[in-house]
């Protein structure tokens, strides 16, 4: 039986570099590539990570977020204590602003809204989330249609997360009748298959830099 807590899960290897986009004294930029944890995990064989790596080049480099597995795209890591007590604060008030790329199955009907479904973690399934009217927390994404392919029914979609919950994109997706290709997760086996990853890309971050104050508005190109 798997366990319940994630432990017995082991993440195939992923040889795609770590892409440095930008770096000072306080913030370090990176395009992280998909098939790569954001932090090591508990099961000793899941230590490369995003963490992992840095740390090497960047000892001092502090994680503020992250992105699942499968996600490629933009992450901001803290090089001090001090910038990273700033951006955590910065993530927690929800003054970051985020944008998503990703290919969604089918053809949607209304080209710009918001999908408003609550999510709570399901505890007997690792590492399942899933809606729930009742005890789930609120979870908002919006969502602009940028162009559809009418050959492979597939509609490009830009998501800007209100909220900041685990697999919230995947989920509303699904929810919403359109999941995510290559989503292994809350996809069927069909939708999954239409991909070799995830279809789901981090395009933009929008914060305070820590020390300056000065609005950064960082971007990193959709690969697909």
């Amino acid at each position: 039986m798997p366990t319940t807590d994630g432990t017995d899960f082991i993440a195939p290897p992923c040889h795609e570099e770590i892409e440095i986009l930008y770096r000072d004294d306080a913030i370090l930029l990176i395009n992280k590539p998909s098939g790569l944890l954001s932090l090591s995990g508990k099961n000793p064989a899941n230590l490369d990570s995003v963490h992992y790596r840095l740390v090497q080049s960047y000892s001092g480099a502090l994680m503020i977020h992250r992105l699942d597995l499968g996600t490629s795209g933009i992450m901001v890591l803290a090089l001090s204590k001090t910038a990273n007590a700033n951006l955590c604060l910065q993530f927690k008030n929800r003054s970051v602003a985020k944008t998503y790329t990703a290919l969604l199955n089918g053809r949607l009907a209304e080209t710009i809204g918001t999908i408003d479904i609550p999510i709570i973690k399901d505890k007997e399934n690792f590492p399942y989330q899933k809606t729930c009217y009742k005890t789930g927390k609120p979870a908002q994404s919006e969502y602009q249609v940028l162009d559809y392919d009418a050959g492979n029914d597939v509609s490009r979609v830009l998501f800007t997360p209100l909220t900041g919950r685990t697999h919230q994109l995947r989920i509303h997706s699904q929810a919403f009748g359109h999941s995510i290709l290559g989503c292994d997760l809350y996809a069927s086996k069909a939708i999954e298959e239409k991909a070799n990853r995830l279809m789901l890309h981090a395009t933009s971050l929008s914060f305070d830099h820590p020390t300056s104050g000065k609005r950064i508005e960082a971007e990193c190109p959709c690969p697909f």
